[in-house]
């Protein structure tokens, strides 16, 4: 262990220098970037298939981590099949001391090697993505080629956007020694050197989730170490393998530059333990970052008081469909959305709001009830073939969705019934097409969240109903996403306004290959922190900030 509090210089820093100039180039102007190749023949699928088999059935390979008081495992992929992985389990008296412990010289390495080194574990990472494509694949459902991309180098591009923010709200100050002189007339001017020093609030817990553990779970833990923080990762039991591997690859790389390992460490858990709630009040633990359900998302707010808490909870997202000059684009772009991981995404659109007048298109007029059989036709067709349904529904998470989707359908009148698809290659995989239930905007069951493959399409009297329903969901519920369909300069401007008042993100008029519920990192913002759906957003300064203080050491000069 690493007890000096002098900053060893990592060997690999100088690796990776472009690459934080780059993403801070990128943050700053927004305009397309990745250092990471997003095609799949970056990443050889047998590989990964080969490092993941070599995982299963056996302990995963921290031994070295601290305060392991035994194995705990249980993961079974939605595509049918147990993983066999055990996993250690914390004492976290011991565990939290020796973490505690690796942060003075972490501290005193100061924000750019921090950065670079963060960015070697990246790195690191991209290697192996294939690997982590079909852990995150049998631990979440998502398809193949989704878990490729979303669980590698999308996730890894929001790890980079999180240092570079790090990086720059950390030397808003100068980093070196400054000599500050007053002048006092006819006496000697008063001199100071002063010395500013990003200081960590202490110990960051990720409390991953099922669906995007990767995705969701890098932002916080790169924002919190590139800040200085150790980080203890408290992965889903669903899905601890993605985020046990991230662990590991940090562990080395850390020990690799100098530093003690023991800076990022995994608390695994047993299905139901509630490990969560226990971690999230121990007075050692100074910043939190959640995805999952707004229950535990406001208990977390509300009593972990010694922590900043960064939260991204459910929320109802909505699509306004006013009139469109593409009406077959619309149509194959919401079915794709709405298709895309059998909605198992916190941004897939839920409420479609139409009004019952129907609407103006570039194929005449349309009503309610054509919009919405043809939107269940796009679906229908996307998704007749079961091979290529299967590659972009993936499976069912969990069995609460299951149970979910199966309630649905006495919710309304159902416009297009969830069928069942064969698998190709796991028949024992739970795979289910997308819901379409038709409602009323005066029904309550448009107001909750109904995670899943579960849509509503919302009968409204006028648009100026359906911007009234926009903004009373979002106030109350939240949104991650807003879609907006017209033609109307001046139901634009009303849309802009509600998602301004709101603080929502909104996306208009997508008939192209741009989904709503996907978002580019270093350009779009995922999340507004605005809105009942999170509190934060990823990754903007008021994300990265919290995470540090700055103290000032005054001398003579």
């Amino acid at each position: 262990m690493t007890t000096s509090t002098t900053a060893p210089q990592a060997p690999t820093a100088e690796d990776h220098r472009a690459t934080l100039e780059a993403a801070v180039a990128a943050v700053r102007d927004r305009a397309f970037w990745s250092p990471h190749p997003e095609s799949p023949r970056a990443y050889p699928a047998d590989e990964g298939a080969a490092a993941f088999a070599a995982l299963r059935d056996r302990r995963f390979p921290l031994d070295d981590q601290p305060g392991t008081t035994g194995w705990v495992g249980g993961e079974v992929s939605p595509y049918g099949f147990p993983l066999g992985v055990a996993y250690p389990h914390p004492d976290p008296d011991l565990l939290l001391p020796a973490m505690r412990a690796a942060l003075p010289a972490w501290r005193a390495a100061g924000p750019e090697t921090r950065a670079l080194v963060c960015l070697d574990v990246i790195a690191r990472i991209n290697a192996r993505s294939a690997e982590f494509a079909h852990a995150v694949m049998h631990t979440t459902g998502q398809a193949y080629p989704m878990a490729l991309q979303a669980g590698g180098p999308h996730a890894q591009d929001r790890g980079v956007e999180a240092v570079a923010h790090a990086y720059l709200e950390q030397t808003r100050v100068p980093t070196a020694p400054v000599t500050w002189t007053k002048p006092q007339g006819r006496r000697e001017p008063l001199t100071l050197t002063k010395e500013f020093i990003a200081v960590p609030r202490g110990i960051g817990l990720v409390i991953g989730c099922n669906t995007f553990p990767t995705w969701n779970g890098y932002p916080g833990l790169f924002a919190s170490l590139a800040t200085g923080n150790p980080v203890l990762v408290k992965p889903h039991p669903r899905a601890t393998l993605p985020l046990a591997l991230t662990v590991r690859i940090v562990r080395d790389a850390l020990a690799d530059a100098g530093f003690d390992p023991n800076l990022v460490a995994l608390a695994a858990e047993r299905d139901g333990e509630g490990v969560a709630r226990a971690l999230a009040l121990r007075p050692e633990i100074r910043v939190i970052d959640y995805t999952g359900s707004a229950a535990f998302g406001d208990w977390l707010e509300e009593n972990a008081q010694q922590a900043a808490v960064f939260t991204e909870k459910s929320g109802v997202n909505t699509v306004v469909v006013d009139s469109t000059d593409d009406y077959a684009g619309l149509l194959a772009n919401l079915a794709f959305s709405l298709a895309l991981y059998s909605g198992q995404m916190c941004t897939t659109p839920q409420n479609l709001l139409i009004p019952r007048t129907g609407i103006t298109t570039d194929q005449g007029p349309k009503s309610y009830d054509e919009v919405v059989a043809d939107l269940a036709a796009a679906v229908d067709r996307l998704l007749a073939d079961d091979a290529r349904a299967a590659g972009l529904l993936g499976a069912l998470v969990n069995p609460q969705v299951s149970r979910r989707l199966a309630e649905a359908p006495a919710l309304g009148e159902v416009a297009l019934a969830s069928r069942a698809v064969a698998h190709p290659e796991h028949p024992d995989a739970t795979v289910r097409t997308p819901l379409i239930v038709k409602l009323s905007g005066d029904q309550p069951a448009c107001l909750s969240e109904q995670f899943g493959p579960i849509t509503f399409a919302v009968a409204v009297d006028s648009t100026e109903e359906a911007l009234a329903l926009l903004r009373r969901t979002v106030r109350e519920h939240g949104a991650m996403t807003v879609l907006g369909h017209t033609t109307s300069a001046a139901v634009e401007r009303a849309l802009v306004d509600v998602c301004l008042d709101e603080c929502a993100q909104l996306s208009l008029n997508l008939t192209g290959g741009v989904y709503v519920n996907q978002t580019a990192a270093f350009s779009d913002f995922h999340g507004s922190g605005g809105n009942p759906a999170a509190n934060a957003s990823l990754v903007d300064g008021a994300f990265v900030a919290p995470r540090f203080r700055f103290i000032e050491i005054r001398r003579p000069g």
